[in-house]
């Protein structure tokens, strides 16, 4: 992720652009550190099936918070 020019991410795309300039939703850029195995995976599945790593990432993000919203919550 190197690569990408100073201030724009690497994963950036034009659906990424679109919901930057044109969100539904108010849309936040965040950082994370994750192993480099991994981030080595997800592009490579972003390039096979060119879906933005960007997507992945949202969707991931919507599951793990959908699974741990069905959890009870500690009294």
């Amino acid at each position: 992720m190197h690569d990408a020019p100073m201030g724009v991410p690497a994963t950036e795309t034009s659906s990424d652009r679109e919901l930057i300039t044109k969100p539904e939703k108010e849309v936040v850029s965040t950082h994370v550190l994750v192993e480099q195995e991994k981030v080595e995976k997800l592009r490579e599945l972003s390039r096979r099936t060119r879906i933005a790593q960007s997507e992945y990432l949202r969707e991931a993000v919507d599951d793990l918070l959908s699974k741990y919203d069905r959890l009870p919550e500690d009294d």
